[in-house]
């Protein structure tokens, strides 16, 4: 069933597709406020496998089908080691050395990655717009992440610069990167993944299968894991486990496998603003004027991804072609445009 609603229109599906970057946000402010207690592997497992238990239970009772053939079990595998272990290590590993708000800013660049992965394997058109905002996106990550003396000695002297290394690799932001980019490919993964199984079930058995190594390192590398924990803490843990994994999760992969993966993943330029808001309020948590320019940067480049059709069709006054939005993904998974364009498609189970 398909509603013929304008780009802004408030529905139930619009409420639907931001509900998992709202929880996103809200859950890195959950655990930011627990790693002080614990560590950053036992942190991430305990976010994965009981989502995924939970996740495959909805699935269950549902009666959705089990993967079947090796080809189905393999996709997963390599899913859960990009999108399950590397994301939640790296995310974990970079929450002990940033802020949450910061944090979010980083991992939510993803939407650059997928969309110049999108545009080469899908086909999925960036347009000048589009490209505008991945230059803009360096830009504010480079003021993000990089040390402020750097972006100095570039701004004096870009040729002669010499710059120190040392030290770089420990800057949570970098970390916070790296979970991006696995994001973004498991991302770009989903479409073949759901060519072999249901996206729900993959989506149950990719975070059990990717916290399995997580629980093993924490158990092997790390100590006193829950000794500092108290309850306020297990109850973060429960609200980032259920509601930041197992529902974000699901909402989000079941959309994505349905849809323009590029538009999709681009309204996580709202997670950042519920982080940033929320660690505000909770965590107290601050941001100097140079990780301010790298933010706004960053955010107006994601709307600029995620808009990019709308905002070229109102410079050149050419009306918006629904049709020409989904046809890049039309060869490769049923096409939906996403929230923000002009047709929405209910999911129908």
């Amino acid at each position: 069933m398909q509603l013929n609603k304008s780009p802004y229109s408030f529905s139930l599906t619009s409420i639907l597709l931001v509900m998992p970057f709202f929880l996103w946000g809200t859950a890195m402010v959950a655990m930011k406020g627990v790693m002080p207690h614990t560590t950053p592997l036992f942190m991430a497992g305990m976010r994965l496998i009981p989502a995924g238990v939970l996740v495959l239970m909805v699935a269950a009772l549902s009666k959705r089908a089990q993967p079947q053939s090796w080809q189905a079990w393999a996709w997963i595998l390599l899913f859960a080691i990009v999108d399950g272990t590397l994301f939640q290590g790296f995310l974990a590993a970079g929450l002990v050395r940033t802020t949450a708000g910061l944090g979010s800013v980083m991992i939510d660049s993803q939407p650059l990655a997928v969309a110049l992965l999108s545009a080469w394997l899908f086909k999925e058109r960036i347009g000048a717009i589009g490209i505008c905002g991945l230059i803009l996106g360096v830009l504010g990550i480079s003021c993000i992440g990089l040390p402020i003396d750097w972006l100095s000695q570039i701004a004096t002297s870009p040729v002669a610069s010499q710059f120190d290394l040392s030290g770089l690799s420990d800057r949570g932001e970098w970390l916070m990167l790296l979970a991006a980019l696995s994001m973004a490919v498991g991302t770009i993964l989903i479409p073949f993944v759901t060519k072999y199984v249901d996206p729900v079930i993959a989506t149950g058995w990719h975070m059990i299968i990717g916290g399995v190594p997580l629980a093993i390192g924490s158990f092997y590398l790390e100590s006193n894991q829950w000794t500092a924990i108290n309850s306020y803490d297990w109850l973060a843990i429960g609200y980032s486990t259920i509601f930041g994994s197992a529902i974000a999760y699901g909402l989000f992969f079941y959309f994505a496998s349905k849809g323009n993966l590029t538009s999709l993943s681009s309204l996580t330029f709202l997670t950042p603003v519920f982080a940033l808001l929320f660690g505000s309020l909770f965590l107290g948590e601050a941001l100097d004027l140079l990780q301010w320019c790298g933010v706004s940067l960053t955010l107006v480049s994601i709307l600029l991804i995620n808009q990019r059709d709308y905002i070229w069709s109102q410079l050149t006054g050419i009306p918006l072609n629904v049709d020409n939005l989904s046809e890049s993904t039309s060869a490769t998974q049923p096409s939906i445009a996403a929230s923000t364009q002009s047709t929405v498609v209910v999911p129908k189970d």
